[in-house]
């Protein structure tokens, strides 16, 4: 068993909206629902094994307060109560708050220390661990290839400036308008190559030990798990890497904050977890998964539906 939590997006901040204006977000609020699922975490029975943080864990408005710094302090002492292990996604906020130089160097990097358990570029935030025998989590990197947290003058950046402008002209990228692929905008990112050919490479192991495999990143990587513009840029790509495999059962990410789920044609679930961000204060939305040898079960709280995912 395991929990899942998305979009928190602390800050130490009055309540506020979206960049539309009409969808409020509940900065200050956020922490305490946060301490709630901790909470709710540590009373499980039997115990659960670990925790998906699945990104965007502080707001981006921190950096403008100069308080980025403090907030990932307040936010990882919540989850520091917990005796499991916590595995971090990193989201575009996170980017707007630290430079992935930066990230390495903090509790939300989560990415084991040694070992081969990741690509080769230590700043790839992405790693496999096995929690339990013949299960498998692979976290994904889904700003690998973004202009967030990264250099101007870095070729990362140059590549991923590229890639987006090829598609985005619009003044301000981070709108959609108007585009023929509506994902690609800023607050998006995609796979490297690099990180897709080890991600191959941790599937074909999973496939030869008849494991089984749960994906988690921040961006889904799904049209149907998704409103049509959070979504990772080549999201194709690694979508082709699963289809190739036989071994996942389920891919979990976040930053649509309403949430989505759909079963592909391959018969792999993929679930976009509800923000804590945009959850009023009486309410709530984080879950616990209980794997099963043939299922997955999701008991939601608060905004998040109870769901039976069967593989």
């Amino acid at each position: 068993a395991f929990g899942v939590v998305a979009d928190i997006q602390f800050a130490d901040a009055e309540d506020g909206y979206d960049f539309g204006g009409c969808r409020r977000r509940y900065y200050r609020n956020s922490l305490r629902l946060l301490r709630e699922a901790v909470q709710a975490w540590a009373g499980e029975s039997p115990p659960i094994d670990f925790v998906l943080q699945l990104g965007d864990s502080i707001d981006g408005q921190n950096a403008r307060r100069g308080e980025a710094e403090s907030a990932l302090q307040q936010v990882l002492e919540v989850l520091g109560q917990l005796s499991v292990p916590v595995h971090h996604a990193w989201g575009n906020h996170e980017l707007y708050n630290f430079s992935r130089a930066r990230l390495v160097h903090t509790g939300l990097y989560s990415r084991p220390a040694g070992g081969s358990d990741g690509p080769p570029d230590r700043e790839c935030h992405a790693y496999h661990c096995s929690p339990a025998p013949r299960l498998r989590l692979v976290v994904l990197d889904t700003y690998d290839v973004s202009t967030l947290g990264t250099d101007p003058g870095s070729p990362r950046y140059q590549e991923s400036l590229r890639l987006l402008r090829e598609k985005n002209s619009n003044d301000d990228p981070n709108s959609p308008e108007g585009l023929r692929e509506p994902h690609f905008v800023a607050f998006n990112g995609g796979f490297s190559q690099a990180q897709l050919d080890w991600f191959n490479e941790v599937l074909k192991f999973s496939d030869e030990n008849q494991e089984k495999v749960i994906v988690t990143a921040h961006v889904p990587i799904h049209p149907g798990a998704s409103n049509g513009v959070c979504l990772a840029w080549n999201y194709e790509a690694a979508l082709s890497v699963i289809h190739s495999h036989r071994c996942v059962v389920c891919v979990l990410a976040g930053h649509l904050h309403d949430g989505a789920y759909c079963l592909d044609s391959h018969g792999v679930h993929h679930l976009t977890l509800e923000g804590v961000i945009e959850t009023p204060p009486e309410s709530n939305a984080f879950g616990t998964i209980y794997v099963y040898e043939d299922t997955m079960v999701l008991k939601g709280r608060g905004r998040i539906p109870d769901r039976v995912m069967c593989f």
